[in-house]
Order: structure tokens, then C-alpha cells, then sequence
């Protein structure tokens, strides 16, 4: 049997276990006491949300090889409020500066409930902010981050909730759920 761990990955926490730089933080090994798991795949220091881990490499590669194409679903809070024409610029696949990106799943979202971020996004009196949903099959560095910031929507917070068939739930920053799988 291997194991398929669910973590929701706080804000400000390194996806990895060692090998972090002197004062860059804190890692999963501050979160994920089980020896003999990795991460199937990578959130940024500043997203929080869903990331697997597994003890099983076949299940690492398949879950996070650009090959299999998990979709992945975020939360984005963006700075603004998206129009139409903005929303369907990011579902057709904008152009970032490293090519095109593939089509993506998108629509408006009412705002989640969520826990509280440390620290807080900060708050612009005058600039509305909205939430939409995003669900990508790629994973190119600061993915969705690049995406909304070229269509004139800044990402303001970055919340993943899916990744294929896993969903993060009702699980609290910091916290994990093991399950048991059969190779």
C-alpha cells in the first residue's frame, strides 16, 4: 500500500522538505512528520492550498508529470473586476512571455470562505478586488499569477482547491489527511 497525503500548504511555506536557504522560512517538514513522502508537485512560497505528497514514485510521476495533465483548480482573488473580454482572453490561453498557455477553465466567483491569511492582502480603499475560479492542465512557474496579471487582473491571493481528483476540503492551513492507496 502507499500513501497519498492531502496538505493545505500555509502562505509563506517552502514546498519542500530540505534544502531551504538559511532564514527562507518554513518547509513541509514543519507541517508533514511522516518519513519517506515527497511532494507531487509544487505550490509557490506566497500560494497556499492543496499540494499532494506520496512515499509511491509511479504515483509522483503520474500526478505531477506536465504529460498526465491533472487539472488543477485555483481560487485567485484579483485586483479589479474582471470583464468579459478578460475572461475569455484567460480561458482561450493568453500569450506569456515563455508562449502560449493551453485553454483554461475559468469563471466569476463569489467571494470563498476562507480561513484568514498571515499577513493579511492588503486592502486599496478604492481599487475593487473579485474572485474567480481557474482550473489549469499545465503547471509553468507562477502560472496563474502571469496569467491574470496579463490581462490587467494583479493576483492578490492564490488558493488551490483541486488537483484532479483531489479536492482540498475541509482541511485547515496546516493540516493533512493520509490516505491509503493500492499500487
Amino acid at each position: 500500500m502507499s500513501r497519498l497525503i492531502l496538505l493545505n500548504k500555509p502562505y509563506g511555506v517552502l514546498s519542500q522538505f530540505s534544502g531551504a536557504p538559511e532564514g527562507s522560512g518554513q518547509t513541509l517538514r514543519d507541517f508533514v512528520p511522516l518519513p519517506g513522502v515527497y511532494p507531487a508537485g509544487r505550490l509557490d512560497k506566497d500560494s497556499e492550498g492543496l499540494l499532494l505528497l506520496t512515499d509511491d514514485g509511479r504515483l509522483q510521476h503520474r500526478l505531477s508529470h506536465p504529460d498526465h495533465k491533472q487539472w488543477k483548480t485555483y481560487w485567485v482573488q484579483v485586483e479589479g473586476i474582471p470583464d468579459d473580454s478578460q475572461l475569455d482572453r484567460l480561458r482561450a490561453g493568453p500569450l506569456l512571455n515563455d508562449g502560449p498557455t493551453r485553454p483554461a477553465r475559468v469563471e466569476r466567483l463569489d467571494e470563498p470562505r476562507l480561513w484568514p491569511r498571515d499577513p493579511p492582502v492588503r486592502f486599496r480603499k478604492h481599487i475593487p478586488t473579485a474572485w474567480i475560479q481557474i482550473a489549469i492542465r499545465e503547471g509553468r512557474n507562477r502560472q496563474v499569477r502571469r496569467m491574470t496579471a496579463g490581462v490587467g487582473l494583479p493576483t492578490l491571493r492564490l488558493v488551490r482547491v483541486g488537483i484532479g481528483e483531489w479536492a482540498l476540503g475541509e482541511l485547515q492551513p496546516g493540516d493533512y489527511r493520509v490516505l491509503q492507496r493500492r499500487p
